[in-house]
């Protein structure tokens, strides 16, 4: 029987304290691992997911940082390693929120927000963590992008053009850090019910996104989880790359 085992490895999770951040530490530490539960703003719920983590029999810890700023992200990865040790599972699932208008409407700082939490988030994480990946000679990065890098619809061009940019950014790398055995991928969640968003099916606006999607459904954060505790198992081992939609088939990557 296949089993989905991470005991032994040391994750850290940006945005832990988020609505799906909170589902993929809980389910990295059910798969056996330890988890560094990030956040910004929100400590209260930052700190009582590391208490649920530490309540399974896992190590963890909650740290602060602005992840689009070098001098926190390494203070982060100073203040991990004296803890817990070097992690060797980095999920970037931080995300800057903002409101989705034309792009002759688009403040600048609104593409200029995206760049940073997408693009420089990925890259700050991979200096900060990756070289000791190297020297252990196994990693995992993971990252969330969205379907709606696929969709490009209206009113998401600064969204699209941070998540399309990171997208490029972890290609490269996954070619740049195959060979010391460390992937390197991407989950694409789609429209998701979260605990903060339950959703409401006789919504128009949900039931015109439902109808889109061939499942008929919105999928739920663990779904997303799932595939981010997959792609940073054994079982992912030869997988490197990947730009993997979670959205019950509502966007397809073609051959």
């Amino acid at each position: 029987m296949l089993q989905l085992d991470l005991s032994g490895h040391l994750a850290v999770v940006t945005g832990g304290s988020g609505q799906l951040g909170r589902e993929i530490c809980r389910t990295l530490a059910r798969g056996g691992a330890d988890v560094v539960v990030h956040y910004f703003s929100h400590s209260e719920k930052a700190e009582q997911i590391r208490d649920e983590i530490l309540a399974m029999g896992r190590r963890s810890m909650a740290v602060k940082a602005d992840i689009t700023k070098e001098a926190d992200v390494m203070a982060m990865r100073d203040a991990i390693r004296a803890e817990l040790g070097d992690p060797d599972i980095i999920c970037n699932n931080a995300v800057i929120q903002y409101q989705w208008v034309p792009v002759l409407e688009q403040g600048l700082d609104d593409y200029r927000s995206q760049f940073e939490s997408c693009v420089m988030q990925n890259v700050l994480m991979a200096k900060a963590f990756v070289p000791a990946m190297v020297e252990k000679n196994w990693g995992r990065v993971i990252a969330t992008n969205t379907e709606c890098a696929m969709q490009c619809f209206e009113g998401q061009s600064a969204y699209v053009s941070g998540k399309r940019g990171m997208d490029g950014v972890l290609r490269v790398l996954a070619k740049e850090v195959g060979p010391h055995e460390i992937t390197v991928n991407q989950v694409a969640p789609g429209y998701t019910i979260s605990e903060d968003n339950p959703g409401d099916p006789n919504d128009p606006g949900e039931m015109a996104y439902t109808q889109r999607v061939p499942m008929k459904r919105r999928g739920v954060s663990q779904n997303i989880a799932n595939a981010v505790a997959f792609l940073a198992s054994d079982m992912a081992s030869y997988i490197t790359g990947l730009y993997m939609p979670v959205c019950g088939g509502n966007e397809m990557p073609r051959i």
